[in-house]
């Protein structure tokens, strides 16, 4: 590759790093072209990009983002995958591992940091954006709803009483008045 395209191909790797909140590595030697088509669109479906970069320029990329750390994860022919949703990409292609085991993270990289395979595996285990968002909406609204309770427990309480005392007196032969 001459030396400008190879430039270009490390601005677009820090770019991209830079521009994602997470990104992933992974390898996927032994997949095959239809297997490759359909990991492609799914992860284009949810607005993860996937490329594939020469490890060395790879190299050049992270240490020239102090990320050179993360170099242990290349590892063999590596794609890239980066998104703005750290779930995502994790859910997405710990799933389809499980289908094709030749698919599998290595490692990768969240928000600037280094994370391990462990801290994506943790990741792909959260459940979906949609229910912590609910789940957190519940844990919130649930001493509301206890007030709620409380404050309508003491009219009928009151309610409750007074109707004790009213058959008190019927069976005493007092009327209520």
């Amino acid at each position: 590759m001459p030396k400008p395209q190879k430039i270009e191909a490390v601005a677009e790797i820090k770019e991209r790093i830079s521009e994602s909140q997470i990104v992933i590595l992974t390898k996927y030697i032994g997949i095959n072209a239809g297997q490759a088509t359909e990991l492609r669109a799914k992860l284009r479906d949810a607005d993860v990009r996937f490329k594939i970069f020469k490890n060395t320029l790879a190299k050049r990329a992270l240490d020239e983002l102090d990320l050179s750390d993360a170099v242990e994860f290349l590892d063999g022919p590596i794609a890239w995958a980066f998104s703005d949703n750290p779930v995502t990409p994790a859910k997405l292609l710990t799933e389809f591992g499980k289908d094709v085991p030749v698919v599998q993270m290595n490692g990768g990289i969240l928000e600037g940091k280094i994370v391990s395979l462990e801290q994506l595996k943790a990741l792909a285990a959260l459940p979906p954006h949609e229910v912590l968002l609910a789940q957190m909406v519940g844990t919130i609204a649930a001493p509301l709803r206890n007030f709620v309770g409380v404050l309508n427990a003491l009219p009928r309480n009151l309610v409750n009483v007074l109707d004790q005392i009213r058959k008190q007196k019927e069976e005493a032969g007092e009327t209520a008045a």
